[in-house]
């Protein structure tokens, strides 16, 4: 069945801080310049901040630029930070720190990312931009000269067998003059553009993280508007990079989170595991009895940093937010350095446009390299990757950056690819994990719940396997199967049948599209594609 197609100028993929700020700053700079400009951006999750999950503390930077009216137009900014704690965990005690100058705070807000995006929606809906939630992007379209021209929607009713059902929908394409790919972290689109254009060659691998959140109602008497308080150091040992974070916000509510390097060496340790016992420290423990758990989700982080920026555009296009990697690791933000990236290139195509060109949006680099994202990811370049040396080398090496060298060490450290970090399961010590105790620590079943999880369960699973026998014969036998611990929704089983042969089970209902597998994977043999658009978790207000 043909697809229909519909016209842009300037389509966007992702209904994220990127994605959006784009497409407000195109349309404020069309009206500016008094020409009509169709901007339409299509988002995976089933309405816009669906999908959305971060800490999240605010740096209202980016914001005061595209929005300086903000605060009158209703943007959900309702906590101001208060104050800052940083501690180093050991097992029975929280020892308090100084905390980095780049964890301060002051003028930053607490705040749900899911909100903020349902609220930029609205603002770019209002400048007349077309925003379709419940459509993935499943394919990239080129023209006969290989330049981008927009993107597909996936198929809808699709059985498991890769027949079409009688729901059968064919998906629509997108045609743009330009697309701007804002999917976020390990997006899967951007990964078939980073091969056909060779992106990546010359820069590092990106390196990422996975962070795990709850939010928590509590205790009135507990609760400390505005506080944010970090931790290093317990439940993970000094080898392992990761921390958490604790912040006060609204009325009674914290959120609650722990993030683990996947650059992790030992195949048994379990992120979601080791934050859950994160939660029965003697520390943290008190703020959580008595409260009540509302939401769980997951999503990986890129840590790659300013060394790991591929490159940005190509023929038709750009990329955009963290589908480029634009986090500032140390400060644990993204959201105004990817909000700023969208905006900038927002303005290098409407100079295209001005200019009749065409061809590949070499100001929107260039835009970058002049503004205050591309000094500030350069300045902490190094400070992520110190942490390979273990904790404490790592805290040492950059008080030594901030304060010494001020960010401008005449070096630059560099990565390796998280999927190749892995130790043998036999080279590497098991880890005992407590049983939840269903009073501050749970297990997958009921926190995927929480995320409100759902997928039409009658379609081609959209956790593909390069190589069947790879789960069994190489994950299995060396490394114990790690993909079952690593996965914080319990998408993977390995199980037994009637003839007692192993076989790896992939429940993909359970699939909170964090797309850790697709990245920690031993053999990069799992490959993550996008379900029927809708589908994943459904977070209120992450």
């Amino acid at each position: 069945m043909e697809r229909e197609s519909m016209q842009y100028d300037v389509v966007i993929v992702g209904a994220g801080p990127a994605g959006l700020a784009a497409a407000i700053r195109l349309k404020q700079l069309a009206a500016e310049k008094g020409r009509e400009l169709g901007v339409c951006v299509i988002e995976k999750g089933s309405e816009v901040g669906a999908h959305i999950l971060s800490g999240a503390v605010l740096e209202p930077r980016s914001l005061n630029e595209l929005i300086p009216d903000w605060k009158e137009k209703g943007a959900p900014l309702n906590t101001p930070a208060t104050e800052d704690r940083f501690q180093f965990l050991t097992a029975t005690r929280a020892i308090r720190l100084p905390t980095p100058p780049q964890m301060n705070n002051h003028g930053n807000y607490i705040i749900s990312l899911g909100l903020l995006c349902r609220w930029l929606a609205s603002q770019a809906e209002g400048l007349g931009v077309e925003i379709y939630p419940g459509f993935a992007a499943a394919e990239v379209l080129y023209d006969e000269a290989g330049r981008v021209k927009g993107v597909a929607t996936g198929n809808m009713g699709v059985g498991k067998d890769g027949q079409p059902t009688a729901n059968f929908t064919p998906g629509v394409e997108l045609h743009g003059r330009y697309t701007l790919f804002a999917e976020g972290c390990r997006g899967s689109l951007t990964k078939t553009l980073f091969e056909r254009f060779d992106l990546r060659d010359g820069v590092d691998p990106q390196t990422f993280g996975i962070g795990l959140k709850e939010i928590w109602e509590i205790d009135p008497a507990k609760h400390r508007k505005g506080l944010i308080s970090h931790s290093v150091g317990w439940p993970v040992d000094n080898a392992t990079y990761g921390g958490s974070f604790l912040y006060h916000f609204d009325e009674n509510l914290v959120s609650v989170g722990f993030v683990i390097g996947l650059d992790y060496r030992n195949p048994h340790l379990s992120p979601f595991d080791e934050f859950q016992r994160f939660k029965t420290h003697p520390a943290i423990r008190p703020t959580f009895e008595g409260g009540k758990r509302l939401v769980y989700g997951a999503r990986a982080i890129n840590e790659g940093g300013f060394q790991s920026i591929p490159k940005l555009v190509f023929p038709g296009g750009a990329l955009i937010g963290c589908a480029a990697g634009f986090v500032n690791v140390p400060k644990i933000k993204g959201s105004h350095t990817a909000m700023k990236s969208g905006m900038t290139a927002a303005e290098a195509v409407m100079a295209a446009f001005e200019k009749g060109e065409s061809g590949e949006l070499e100001e929107y680099p260039a835009r970058l390299r002049a503004s205050w994202l591309w000094d500030e990811l350069y300045r902490v370049r190094n400070i992520r990757p110190s942490f390979h040396k273990g904790l404490f080398a790592g805290i040492a090496y950059s008080a030594l950056d901030t304060y010494l060298f001020r960010g401008k060490a005449p070096w630059t450290f560099h990565h390796k690819p998280d999927h190749g970090q892995l130790l043998p399961a036999a080279e590497a010590p098991k880890i005992a994990y407590p049983k939840p105790d269903g009073v501050v620590s749970f297990d997958k079943t009921s926190s995927v719940y929480l995320s409100n999880t759902n997928h039409e369960e009658n379609q081609p699973a959209h956790l593909t396997l390069r190589d069947a026998s790879v789960p069994i014969r190489i994950n299995l036998a060396v490394y114990d199967a790690p993909e079952q611990r690593y996965c914080p929704a319990g998408v993977y089983e390995i199980v037994r049948g009637s003839d007692s042969q192993p076989k790896l089970q992939i429940n993909a209902q359970n699939c909170v599209h964090c797309k850790t597998c697709d990245i920690k994977d031993p053999t990069q043999n799992i490959n993550w594609v996008v379900p029927e658009g809708g589908g994943g978790p459904n977070y209120p207000n992450m």
